[in-house]
């Protein structure tokens, strides 16, 4: 099921029954965002897969008894189509569609990759947001999960793209919370360090054997399940109960720069 077919979509969302809670979560085609949709699927949402790519997605909702919108975050007009799709209610909106690109130094930066980065990480969060923003009202418990990074809390040479945007996100994040402040919605940003997805690095340096470099020799980095793990969890909690925000790390990561290479754990 795809964004083209809106009414079919709606329909099939608003023909659940009451009880039925549920989830909507962006860039769930692959890695964190796929395995939140299988997280909370597994307890009993009603999980709507939005992300550009149709087929992952679709064979996603087959596998988890969900429905898939196909929806780019940087497009006014695609997010209005997933608002449309979605309907009149929902409990759990994750923010997850995010991405970096690029390890430029500020003097030669790609100012493409840096709007690239800026657009999905802060602006469609933002755009999605005001767009499910009355459907998370009208169930009085809603509950927003926004991606971040520990890169948010940091800055480092060759990231001040991405560094900025994350920053741009736990802004948006904290400045969300004060504003709901007074109504029954909570707002939880998720803040990971080193996790290794199959695409991440690759798609920031555009190379199999740099991004496999940023893994090695790492006794057990964070997986995506991981991160899908504590999506779970902050959703399973008390409606009067917000995490506002929740670092992970792997422990080889002591700090966003103490990484230690080599083993660790015993067989």
């Amino acid at each position: 099921m795809t964004a083209d077919a809106p009414e079919q979509q709606e329909t099939t969302l608003s023909t659940q029954s009451a009880a039925t809670r549920t989830a909507v979560v962006t860039g769930a085609s692959s890695g964190i965002g796929a395995a939140t949709a299988r997280a909370l699927a597994g307890d009993g949402f009603r999980v709507v897969c939005a992300a550009r790519r149709t087929d992952r997605i679709e064979a996603l909702a087959a596998e988890i008894g969900g429905v898939a919108v196909t929806c780019d975050v940087t497009s006014d007009e695609s997010v209005q189509a997933l608002a449309a799709a979605v309907g009149d209610r929902i409990d759990v909106l994750v923010n997850n569609a995010g991405g970096a690109y690029g390890a430029d130094q500020v003097s030669g930066a790609d100012l493409g990759d840096w709007q690239r980065m800026y657009d999905v990480n802060v602006l469609g969060v933002v755009r999605v947001t005001q767009a499910l923003l009355p459907a998370l009202r009208a169930t009085g418990t809603g509950l927003i999960v926004n991606l971040g990074s520990t890169a948010g809390q940091v800055t480092y040479p060759g990231g001040g793209g991405y560094t900025a945007a994350k920053h741009g996100l736990h802004a948006v994040s904290q400045t969300l919370r004060r504003e709901l402040n007074g109504e029954p919605i909570r707002v939880t940003e998720i803040v990971p360090g080193m996790v290794h997805t199959p695409e991440f690095s690759v798609v920031r340096f555009g190379d199999q054997a740099q991004a496999d470099a940023v893994y090695a020799d790492v006794d057990s980095p964070l997986v995506a399940d991981d991160i899908a793990e504590a999506i779970r969890w902050v959703a399973s909690l008390p409606r009067h109960m917000n995490v506002d925000e929740l670092v992970l790390r792997p422990v080889a990561q002591a700090a966003q720069h103490q990484l230690h290479r080599g083993p660790i754990f015993t067989p």
